[in-house]
């Protein structure tokens, strides 16, 4: 599993821009930015970075996601998920590492597992939340 990348050093591969429509399955190995609608499969081991602009509905599956926009769908990440104001997030998070900034709304399910849940035999003890934010306030 690669290190985590500080953003403002990180060699961006692929970026889908606001206002690109995109349906199907992306599959990459290196940092990828959408920040325009996204239907579909995610599929990697690096990170993805979803932009404020972003409306992506469907499953992702990568190492780390650090998300801005909207998600409705599954998501299971190996390292971290990264959930950024003003993000607006529906669906099933799988995670060891999860950060939520203050103004993010969330409404789903959240699955922990990792190296600090091991349970006698060794195996990962997988803890299960359920949560619901309260709506952002509009200025």
């Amino acid at each position: 599993m690669k290190k985590p990348v500080a953003l403002d050093k990180a060699d961006i591969k692929a970026f889908l821009g606001p206002g690109s429509r995109f349906e199907g399955t992306l599959n990459f190995d290196e940092m990828v930015r959408i920040d325009g609608n996204f239907t579909g499969e995610i599929h990697s081991s690096d990170t993805l970075i979803v932009g404020e602009s972003a409306i992506i509905e469907g499953q992702i599956r990568v190492g780390a996601l650090i998300l801005s926009g909207r998600f409705k769908g599954d998501i299971k990440a190996t390292s971290l998920i990264e959930l950024r104001s003003p993000a607006r997030v529906e669906g099933r998070l799988e995670t060891p590492c999860l950060k939520i900034e203050e103004n993010v709304v969330f409404n789903g399910e959240i699955t922990m597992s990792g190296d600090r849940g091991k349970g006698e035999n060794g195996d990962s003890k997988k803890e299960k939340h359920t949560t619901s934010t309260p709506e952002a306030k509009k200025n």
